[in-house]
């Protein structure tokens, strides 16, 4: 078996010749070399801002760089390198592992002792298991190291709590149409760009902007695809921005923090009585290659969960589009998902058998698991129905008028607690006044029961 491959023992150079060679990719070539060309982040690079007042020659805190793709996470922690000073040292936790991360640690220690420092950058930090993420956390609290991870994912989620206490977050956020509008302005004139070769139509730029869902790498990559088949002077079109990008980029990750966000945004929008952004929610997950059961059971939840018993129907609807999901699949589930999340967010809303359920559960918590009063217990075993009274003294509902007959429930130390309370809204209004004149029945029949009874 072939020996492992050593990891580098010199320091990378901040900015690789390769990436600057004529033969690179746009977004490499276009990257920025200073923080004055970097564009977006003002909230963290910008004169006030939370970076800019921290990092500065020889203090680099170690940290987190949390934000989607295209955000310029792996630029702006070169940079942040590069005003800090320091060696900077990249992994990639895709293809590195413990060895790789102990050969770092070894050469930074040797680069600590003849007065210098190592940042240390790892890409997609979330992908490192807890050992991995272990053998760093003594270096990177000695100091030995100054940590900066890149990562697309929630990091409160996907980095361990003791590695995570030592590492201050920033988020970078998606980057708007005016700032990608620079950066694509840049690179058709920079002489490291397009250099003028090409130019943009309105309706272009307005294509190439809105299909890039806010990653300067995304829209870097489709205009220089675009740029690679016209002819040199002319004006790409919408048609060809769209032709390069070859089919709508969805901003979308099925596993990541947006499949998250965006159910979110479908529950929210249904409990809000919102058919028409729940539907568009909907659409959105199923274009972007969301599970469409995945979708049915978050439905199937606001049914019961948001609507309840104001309109029961709603329940039924949503299992039954779930069954359909099921069976038939995409692309004809699409009509039973549609109808399902429009029934839903249509609907009354009530969420009180749910805050009922809570209620009794907050009382079990505190009360533990409370006896079964004697006369609702099973009576069939006749042993114990003669010698300790099982079932004795129960009332069965339907020999009364109406199905019903004052008598108690409740565990003992319970009676009389009130833990569903019907709303207003749709079909539980009925079930309020019902319950109003049974409950009202019984508190009377507690107040003219015999001590003791």
């Amino acid at each position: 078996m072939p020996a492992r491959r050593p990891a580098p023992q010199v320091t990378e150079p901040l900015f690789d010749a390769d990436v600057t060679a004529a033969d690179a990719p746009l977004a490499a070539r276009m990257r920025p070399r200073t923080l004055d060309e970097f564009v977006g982040q003002e909230a963290l690079v910008g004169p006030e801002g939370a970076l800019s007042r921290v990092v500065r020659p020889g203090f680099l805190p170690s940290m987190v760089l949390w934000g989607p793709p295209g955000s310029g996470k792996t630029t702006l922690a070169r940079l942040l390198a590069e005003r800090a000073g320091g060696s900077w040292r990249p992994l990639s936790a895709v293809t590195s592992g413990v060895a790789d991360v102990r050969q770092l640690v070894a050469e930074a220690k040797a680069r600590r002792q003849a007065g210098g420092r190592t940042v240390a950058f790892i890409d997609e930090l979330h992908r490192f298991n807890k050992g991995q993420q272990d053998a760093l956390l003594p270096h990177v609290e000695d100091g030995t190291i100054a940590l900066i991870g890149a990562t697309t994912e929630n990091p409160y989620y996907e980095i361990n709590s003791p590695l995570l206490s030592r590492l201050r977050v920033y988020r970078l956020e998606p980057l708007g149409e005016e700032e990608l509008g620079r950066i694509v302005e840049r690179a058709l004139g920079s002489p490291d760009g397009m250099a003028g070769r090409v130019r943009l139509s309105a309706e272009g730029r307005a294509a190439l902007l809105q299909l890039s869902g806010g990653d300067a790498r995304q829209a870097l990559n489709i205009l220089e695809s675009a740029a690679a088949v016209a002819e040199e002077g002319s004006e790409l079109t919408e048609e060809q921005i769209a032709e390069a990008a070859q089919e709508r980029l969805l901003a979308y990750d099925r596993v990541g923090d947006q499949h998250y966000e965006a159910a979110s945004a479908l529950i929210k929008s249904m409990r809000g009585n919102d058919p028409d952004a729940a539907l568009y929610w909907c659409a959105s997950m199923v274009a972007a290659g969301e599970d469409p059961t995945f979708i049915a059971r978050r439905v199937v939840i606001a049914a019961s969960e948001d609507v309840g018993n104001a309109d029961p129907r709603a329940l039924q609807v949503a299992v039954a589009a779930m069954q359909a999901v099921e069976m038939i699949g995409l692309p004809e589930a699409q009509y039973a998902l549609a109808q399902a999340v429009a029934y839903v967010a249509s609907a009354p809303k009530s969420n009180r058998a749910g805050a009922g359920y809570f209620a009794a559960l907050a009382d079990v918590q505190e009360h533990g698991r409370l006896p079964v009063p004697l006369h609702l217990r099973p009576s069939a075993h006749r042993r114990l129905a003669r010698e300790h009274g099982y079932g004795k003294g129960y009332l069965y509902p339907h020999d009364f008028e109406g199905a019903d007959v004052e008598q108690e429930y409740l565990p003992d130390a319970l009676v009389g607690r009130v833990y569903y309370e019907p709303s207003e809204e749709g079909l539980e209004s009925r079930i309020a006044e019902r319950l109003e004149r049974l409950r009202t029945a019984r508190r009377a029949a507690r107040r003219t029961a015999p001590r003791g009874s």
